[in-house]
């Protein structure tokens, strides 16, 4: 395969519905050609895991000394995203893919991503409010696992929810954050929102699931 085919592949291993969809790829596109040749995809995924793990030390240091050190999430998230976007793309732009490698890869280091996140708000909330910590990374779990299920049922891989994918939360989140900064004690509230959204829809889309498998089952048995 050629460099020009790897680039037209670089969008098509998985459906995307997110609404930041065309100013992402068309940045991904820009900066693939872009990066340096040593840099190689794995380099990338840690780069990523790296940008959760500032998420995690800016929540811990903002608990402890200044909301100002939330600027660390901030940039955090853009690391993560800046990994986890690339990491892929440029196996198919190098023309050096691994699926089934790059795929597992992918899953496991988008979970400890979500748990690292995750640990620093919970140890950056307070009382009650570290519940709420705790049902977000349940309820992002939950709609992880739905995607790999669905993948599995349909074989079409999809990330987003309707017009928000992994992008768009992040971004959510970059902006809670920012307002916390400015509004003290009211990223608890917005969080404990965006469970209730995350529960309302990983509902919907597991009964969308189960009504894909019952299909499937049917399909298979009427062969």
């Amino acid at each position: 395969m050629s460099k020009t085919e790897a680039k037209s592949k670089l969008f098509k291993d998985r459906k995307r519905t997110n609404i930041l969809i065309k100013p992402e790829q068309s940045f991904i596109s820009y900066l693939v050609k872009r990066v340096p040749s040593y840099i190689s995809p794995d380099i990338l995924t840690g780069i990523g895991i790296m940008g959760s793990g500032l998420v995690l030390l800016g929540f811990v240091l903002a608990h402890y000394n200044s909301q100002y050190f939330l600027l660390l999430c901030i940039a955090g998230l853009f690391i993560n995203w800046l990994g986890d976007s690339l990491d892929g793309r440029i196996a198919y732009y190098r023309n050096i893919p691994r699926k089934w490698y790059g795929f597992s890869l992918d899953i496991i280091m988008d979970w400890i991503g979500t748990v690292l996140i995750g640990l620093g708000y919970f140890l950056y909330a307070q009382d009650k409010h570290e519940l709420i910590a705790f049902l977000f990374v349940v309820l992002y779990g939950w709609a992880m696992i739905i995607s790999q299920l669905r993948y599995k049922i349909t074989d079409i891989y999809t990330i987003d929810a309707g017009l928000v994918g992994p992008t768009e939360v992040r971004v959510i989140i970059a902006l809670i954050i920012l307002i916390e900064m400015i509004f003290p004690n009211t990223m608890h509230y917005f969080t404990a929102t965006i469970c209730v959204i995350l529960f309302i829809i990983n509902y919907i889309d597991t009964k969308k699931l189960l009504k894909l498998g019952d299909e499937r089952d049917a399909a298979e048995k009427s062969k």
